[in-house]
């Protein structure tokens, strides 16, 4: 496809976002075909939409499947749809009365957090016993939230991430390919150097540096040059409005900014929002049933309605994807599933820590972080993304989010008796990770004559180790499927996300789960025989 072809897609579907915002719709699209949404048959169903299921949609478009998106969030769009962290709304966080930040407070006062009114808003936080998972939720699923790290991974690590996945392919045609699509650039180096905002992460580097740790420039799908035009005052800020977690308004590729409206745009994708999936199974002529329940912003049941297709792909996330399949073949409802669905969970490895170095780390900070301390030849690989702490006010801190590699993997259980689902992970799960971060960390402080913050999490604790921001695995590649997503067991069944992956990838993961997904579904259309 050529650019001219793919900037038209996108422009088209677009406007088909912009459309349905403005007219409160829960279903886009740029053509009448397909389902209806209260039902009916559509030849391809993705459920899901973020990075994998993104992919999904687009590829299965380009190649003229009629498909049906659905989407348990909301469509984020309009002028300024995201609340900044500083002020939180009820846009914040889905269906809390509360904001459920990673920083629990500030020099021990309960600032963070914020009273708000439940609302499908674009951050989720799902508890489970020792460990707590943030997802996103909307159009773009985890685009709308993380950081935009577009991190590609060590190559020498790349065996040990996805076995039995030819590294010549990954590293030749889908990462380039990822990265494109996404939007991805790098900063100025040296615009980086002068500009305020990344004084937080110069002060990290040189702290590094004296405990003889490099750093390095990481991408981002974060537009450097709008952030450019924010410092020097030209545009509306966001980046530089402390917004991240909660959204970007400004300046950030999320997928509703790239692999969404191209997918949108080729006239067989269509869109469903605010639309639960409740239950898969197969029908006796081979077809898929997917049970939905639509949801309003109060979160009341609207509808429920079933909707068959000949292809299903799964791109729900490693907690979405899982809970349904283990569902599935528990109830009996995909009896074919083998006992690997469940299995090879992992929190890549994700251990968050602080330190008061004593030195100003700026009132204004870029949410968008821009480079990583490499640690991976420690004798266990730790690379540390420098995290900013957008507070508008001087910190004097320098906040991590550690990447270690840790060999630790949960695995999701079925409970008969509630019909619900949950992860299997220990209360000392997180001791590998945390003793690996604190290797790293206690030899930059050692260096630099600095202490840990323990007044930023919950606890006490100067490292934030119950809860994760990439959650992998659950239905592990070359397990739970064959090594391009083929569910085992179940004929057009695929999974094509990130639980394929089994709980590690040494970086921030999105650009690894693109590329996957790239590759899984060039093989898929060219050799399965998909067809209206």
């Amino acid at each position: 496809m050529s650019p001219s072809s793919l900037s038209r897609r996108r422009f088209l579907g677009a406007a088909a976002l912009s459309a349905a915002s403005a007219a409160g719709a829960t279903f886009v699209s740029t053509s009448p075909v397909t389902a209806a949404p209260s039902g009916g048959f559509v030849p391809a169903l993705v459920i899901g939409s973020g990075y994998g299921a993104s992919v999904t949609a687009l590829r299965l478009g380009e190649a003229g499947i009629d498909t049906l998106v659905l989407e348990m969030g909301r469509l984020w769009d309009g002028p300024a749809p995201f609340c900044p962290m500083l002020t939180p709304d009820r846009r914040s966080m889905w269906f809390r009365t509360r904001t459920a930040a990673p920083l629990d407070s500030f020099l021990w006062l309960p600032v963070v957090n914020r009273d708000i009114d439940p609302y499908p808003g674009v951050l989720d936080r799902v508890d489970f016993p020792n460990m707590k998972v943030y997802v996103g939720r909307g159009v773009g699923g985890g685009s709308l939230v993380n950081g935009g790290m577009a991190v590609v991974p060590q190559r020498r690590f790349f065996p040990e991430i996805l076995p039995g996945v030819d590294v010549d392919e990954m590293y030749g045609t889908y990462f380039p390919l990822a990265n494109r699509m996404l939007g991805v650039n790098s900063v100025d180096p040296a615009w980086w150097e002068a500009a305020d905002c990344y004084s937080y992460a110069r002060v990290s580097r040189a702290d590094a540096a004296k405990a003889g740790y490099g750093t390095s420039f990481v991408p981002n799908v974060y537009d450097f040059g709008y952030l450019e035009r924010e410092a020097a005052g030209q545009v509306a800020k966001s980046a530089l409005n402390s917004e991240v977690i909660y959204g970007n308004n400004h300046g950030k590729r999320s997928l509703d900014k790239s692999y969404i409206p191209a997918a949108l745009g080729t006239g067989r994708v269509r869109l469903q929002t605010l639309t639960r999936v409740t239950g898969i199974a197969r029908d006796g002529d081979g077809t898929y049933a997917v049970q939905t329940a639509t949801i309003d912003e109060s979160g009341a049941v609207t509808g429920t309605a079933l909707i068959n297709c000949r292809y299903l792909f799964l791109g729900a996330g490693s907690l979405g994807t899982t809970q349904l399949l283990l569902t599935a073949r528990e109830t009996g409802a995909l009896p074919g599933l083998n006992d690997q669905v469940g299995l090879g969970w992992g929190d890549n490895g994700n251990v968050m820590t602080a330190r008061a170095n004593w030195k100003p780390t700026g009132c204004v900070q870029a949410s968008m972080p821009t480079l990583g301390i490499d640690a991976t030849n420690d004798p266990v690989p730790v690379f540390a993304e420098i995290a900013p702490i957008p507070a508008g006010v001087e910190t004097f801190a320098s906040l991590y989010l550690a990447i270690t590699k840790s060999p630790e993997r949960g695995s999701f259980g079925y409970d008969r008796a509630s019909g619900t689902v949950s992860l299997r992970w220990g209360s000392t799960q997180k001791d590998f990770a945390v003793s690996a971060a604190k290797r790293v960390f206690d030899r930059i402080n050692a260096a630099n004559a600095t202490i840990y913050r323990h007044d930023l999490f919950s606890g006490n604790r100067a490292f934030g180790d119950d809860f994760c921001y990439h959650p992998l695995g659950g239905a592990v590649l070359g397990k739970a499927t064959d090594l391009y997503g083929r569910v085992s067991g179940c004929p057009n069944l695929y999974v094509n996300d990130a639980s394929l992956i089994p709980g590690w990838t040494g970086v921030n993961p999105f650009v690894t789960i693109t590329a996957l997904a790239e590759r899984n579904m060039a093989r898929v259309l060219a050799a399965d025989g998909l067809h209206n």
